[in-house]
């Protein structure tokens, strides 16, 4: 089979490699849909994960069941799955209390173990979500929303008698408007999406958001004005400004992934006096059958998300891209 490997650090490539042999407990997925995270670059590169190497990327899939191991009951060739890649340990005290995500000893398909840059792909039949009538393509999308639904989770304002009315969204790609749009779905009324670059300024505003520059004098007036500020860029600058934006008794998402080591000054006064959360959010948690319940419900806005649909061969030069036009979800779609 053909698949995308990474054979040491830096170094991606095209491979012909042996198609997966099933285990107990597994299923063979034929892969029809997987997408492009930069966290692939980062396992590319060393910098998370645990550095194996070689390995198939791709933590954001979805395909057919092509075959199941003798011991697999309840699952049959031809059903249309898309996988939740972590696999954490079950035992620790975080899986314990039910923080999957925060595993000790969490592994990843596509981070620890081969994942779905391939025609196919052997995953835990534990780990796979019926897609129903989904397109493949979309139903791939569930892995980072679900990331999506966690933060939103975590910060706890969406529900209830603390209901968010507004929230401001740094960041105008794939995450930052998967944030917007779930929130939208969420009920939050006044979703503002801020970004420095104009084409995805007005692709948000195309998909029903409200698109400013943050340096824009609009922006600017609006401060300790949002219920909900959340962070999609990964900016220390962006996430350092986040508390000017965030109305009294507001929760402030940092989502975006900034360097490890970086620090920003956040005054305590503020968050005790303001009464302000700051909530954290790391993977999907167990979010991933809610994330493809708000696909089936969604109007095809997540869908436009999806800027390439391409053969592996096509891929694979987006894992050294930079600069140039921005892009949104890149996906490895088969035929």
């Amino acid at each position: 089979m053909q698949a995308i490997s990474f054979t040491e650090r830096g170094v991606a490539g095209l491979a012909d490699m042996p198609r997966p042999t099933l285990a107990p407990g597994h299923a063979l997925i034929r892969v029809k849909a997987a997408g492009l995270c930069h966290t692939d670059i980062d396992v590319l590169h060393g910098r998370y994960g645990e550095g194996r190497f070689p390995l198939v990327p791709g933590h954001e899939y979805a395909g057919l069941v092509e075959a199941v191991a003798e011991d697999v009951t309840g699952l049959r060739p031809g059903a249309r799955v898309a996988v939740d890649p972590n696999l954490p340990c079950g035992t620790c005290n975080l899986c314990r209390k039910g923080m999957t995500n925060l595993c000790k000893e969490l592994k990843a398909y596509g981070v620890t173990q081969d994942g779905g840059f391939a025609e196919y792909s052997t995953v835990r039949v534990s780990h796979l979500h019926d897609i129903g009538d989904l397109p493949f393509d979309v139903a791939a999308l569930a892995e980072p929303l679900a990331c999506v639904l966690n933060g939103l989770g975590n910060i706890g304002l969406t529900t209830g008698v603390r209901r968010a009315e507004s929230a401001l969204v740094f960041g105008g790609g794939p995450i930052g408007l998967l944030l917007a749009l779930s929130m939208k779905a969420r009920g939050v009324g006044d979703v503002v999406v801020a970004d420095i670059d104009e084409s995805r300024l007005r692709f948000a505003e195309e998909l029903g958001l409200e698109a400013l520059h943050p340096k824009s004098p609009e922006i600017e007036g609006r401060k300790r004005s949002f219920d909900l500020v959340a962070d999609a860029t990964g900016v220390p600058a962006v996430v350092e400004s986040m508390p000017e934006f965030a109305l009294d008794g507001g929760a402030i998402l940092v989502f975006g992934v900034c360097a490890p080591g970086v620090r920003v000054p956040i005054s305590p006064f503020d968050i005790f006096r303001r009464q302000l959360t700051i909530a954290g959010s790391h993977s999907l948690n167990q979010n991933l059958p809610a994330a493809l319940e708000l696909l089936r419900k969604d109007n095809g806005a997540m869908a436009r998300l999806i800027s390439h649909r391409l053969p592996l061969n096509e891929v694979l030069p987006f894992f050294s891209k930079s600069g140039g036009a921005p892009t949104m979800k890149v996906q490895f779609v088969a035929e």
